[in-house]
């Protein structure tokens, strides 16, 4: 990842990709306001250049101009931010520089000159998850060649900008950690490895952290986790991650799934959908990575992230439609659908979660298709408690993540009665079942705690072309959320 650091917006030198904003204007391009020093090392003509080339401004349209001499810079890179309503936007800026940065090709350093002190935070956010790539497994990658990036404002000391340029720094980081762990193969990322990296990052960001095996699960009556994992020659885990602040303002309870290999278990998936299934645990990456962020922004609440983990695989020992599996609490589970185990492993966390009292708790998880159905790959469904997930719809929104609230209609709790047990995972009536899933989430919370569930099933893989900050693969959907809520929590 590059270094980031505040120049002033006249800092420029040859060694530079200069980054410019184009607005879509109603007749052509229009440089965005951060451009005018650009403009004036080009004598002017960086209007004109860009209406040659054919340049929109639309989003996502990256367009670069080689100066030949006429600057102290050699290529200006212009990204479109799409149609100028007031102040920029600062989701605007994310994309649009990100989109850059991810063009930028040989470069060794790039100057992004867009927007100014209120919008660098931003620029900077959008430049690292830009500058983005996964080549671990590449025998022969070819590393990014960017090492720094600069962000052109008019007083590079101004406090508040370096403020949210440090946040941006833990965000990228965040985010970084988020989508590295969807990439890694299910090969190499089995329970048991993916709970050993989360404790080994844990603790290398001062956190408290706890990890049952399977012998543990079971003397504590964790009978979801077990079941969902007893298919898998890989037996699951549960990582426990606590960040305690010296005087904590509240608590709130994190809780991610963490399905390491999603093969829908004897209620086998279709093969077409199995090739995304390495990114099941991505709620469960995203509550780690927002545990962590939490610590190194010394945000002044307890954060406490719960993880189950488990490998969804088929065996003659494998759990099976029928069974009945006594969660943690001692309800009981009928199972219908082997293929419904996300709920199955967060019904127990969220009951470990509880326990701890938290005036907040958050869930996260690819938890349906029928979030894909009703909001397509790029949109968060937001459910729970109708206060608090507004409030977390709110901040998310904020945070540049797309998230829409749900309802969780009471008459779809009678699809998931039992005729012998306490409850069922899946109804026969698959209608609605993004909202089913949250309904079922809701039976494990207690009453008065404020809660959301957000379904990121879609949002956590992008299995398309790179569009502005966001690669192929792991997008590390929900981090950017499940952080701006607890700063909104710390913050009220």
């Amino acid at each position: 990842m590059p270094s980031v650091s505040l120049v002033d917006a006249t800092s420029l030198d040859k060694d530079a990709a200069v980054v410019v904003g184009v607005h879509a204007g109603p007749d052509g391009p229009v440089p965005e306001a951060g451009a005018a020093p650009i403009d004036e090392a080009l004598g002017g003509r960086l209007s004109a250049a860009l209406t040659a080339l054919g340049a929109t401004g639309k989003a996502d349209e990256v367009v670069k101009i080689a100066t030949l001499g006429l600057a102290p810079f050699g290529v200006v890179v212009a990204t479109g931010l799409g149609l100028a309503n007031g102040a920029l936007d600062p989701e605007q800026v994310r994309r649009g520089v990100g989109a850059a940065v991810r063009t930028i090709g040989s470069s060794v350093r790039a100057h992004i000159a867009i927007g100014d002190t209120a919008t660098a935070g931003a620029a900077a956010e959008g430049a690292l998850l830009g500058a983005y790539a996964y080549t671990q497994y590449k025998s022969q990658a070819k590393p990014s060649t960017l090492r720094r990036v600069t962000i052109g404002v008019s007083d590079s000391r101004d406090r508040d900008a370096r403020a949210a340029l440090r946040r941006a720094q833990v965000i990228a980081d965040a985010v970084t950690l988020t989508r590295d762990l969807v990439n890694v193969p299910p090969n190499d990322l089995y329970p048991d490895a993916l709970a050993t990296r989360g404790a080994e990052a844990g603790r290398e960001a001062g956190l408290e952290v706890e990890v049952l095996d399977e012998k543990a699960l079971r003397r504590q009556g964790f009978g979801g986790i077990l079941g969902v994992g007893s298919g898998s020659s890989r037996p699951p885990r549960l990582v426990r991650l606590r960040y305690l602040p010296a005087r904590p303002r509240g608590r709130v309870a994190l809780v991610g799934k963490g399905i390491t290999f999603d093969s829908g278990g004897l209620n086998l998936k279709p093969g077409s959908a199995l090739s995304g299934m390495k990114s099941d645990m991505g709620g469960a990456a995203a509550v780690l990575s927002a545990v962590i962020a939490a610590a190194k922004l010394k945000l002044p609440i307890e954060v406490v992230a719960t993880l189950p983990i488990a490998e969804n695989m088929i065996s003659g020992s494998s759990y099976r439609p029928s069974d009945v599996l006594t969660l943690r609490g001692g309800k009981t589970l009928e199972i219908t659908d082997t293929d419904a185990e996300g709920r199955v492993i967060l019904a127990d966390a969220i009951v470990r979660a509880a326990e701890d009292s938290p005036d907040y708790l958050l869930e996260i998880s690819t938890l349906t298709g029928g979030q894909v159905v009703a909001l397509g790959t790029r949109v968060i469904g937001a459910m729970g408690e109708a206060g608090f997930r507004d409030r977390v719809v709110a901040a998310g929104n904020a945070a540049g993540e797309a998230l829409w609230a749900m309802p969780l209609p009471d008459e779809l709790r009678a699809g998931l009665d039992s005729q012998v047990a306490d409850i069922a995972n899946l109804p026969s009536d698959r209608w609605g079942s993004m909202l089913v899933g949250g309904r079922f989430l809701a039976e494990f919370v207690p009453d008065g705690v404020p809660w959301v569930h957000l379904d990121i099933a879609g949002p956590s893989w992008n299995p398309s072309a790179a569009h502005d900050y966001t690669p192929k693969g792991g997008t590390g959907a929900g981090a950017r959320t499940l952080i701006a809520a607890l700063e909104d929590i710390a913050a009220n």
